[in-house]
């Protein structure tokens, strides 16, 4: 007899039903949050919009654009209570899997030079900056930069 770990966290597509959900870990961890029409796009778009649930919990989520050889993970994140325990980690594995499966052969993305967690996450794949886009991001002080980081799948 074998045991069923029956909330392994596990990847589901995302609804328009979990954006509340979305919007509530989104406003929680960071200064500047995606808003609701960003999701909501996303998903009307057509883009890889996954959730990463442990049973009817929600752990974090991420949106992949995959077009002309290319993936552009534009949002991924993980609830502040659930973060440092591996699930961003689980969750850009299965991006790049994603972005993989349907003909990508490198992904990018952005991230803020202040985001020491996400730098760190992206380090350890072997994400390699590649550029750096002037004042990006909106800041408390005006505006950040966004590293754009790569690697090849």
């Amino acid at each position: 007899m074998s045991a069923v770990l029956e909330d392994a966290p596990r990847l589901v597509a995302m609804q328009d039903g979990d954006l509340s959900g979305v919007m509530a870990i989104e406003s929680t961890i960071y200064s500047h949050p995606w808003t609701h029409g960003n999701f909501s796009d996303s998903l009307r778009a057509g883009y890889q919009c996954w959730t990463w649930r442990a049973g009817d919990e929600l752990l974090g989520y991420f949106i992949l654009l995959v077009a002309a050889g290319e993936g552009h993970l534009l949002n991924l994140s993980v609830a502040s209570i659930h973060q440092r325990a591996g699930h961003g980690s689980a969750l850009l594995r299965e991006a790049m899997r994603l972005a993989r499966s349907r003909g990508a052969l490198h992904i990018f993305l952005e991230v803020r030079p202040s985001n020491l967690g996400a730098k760190a996450l992206y380090s350890r794949f072997g994400f390699s900056e590649v550029a750096v886009r002037p004042n990006y991001y909106p800041a408390h002080a005006g505006r950040e930069d966004a590293l754009v980081l790569s690697l090849a799948l």
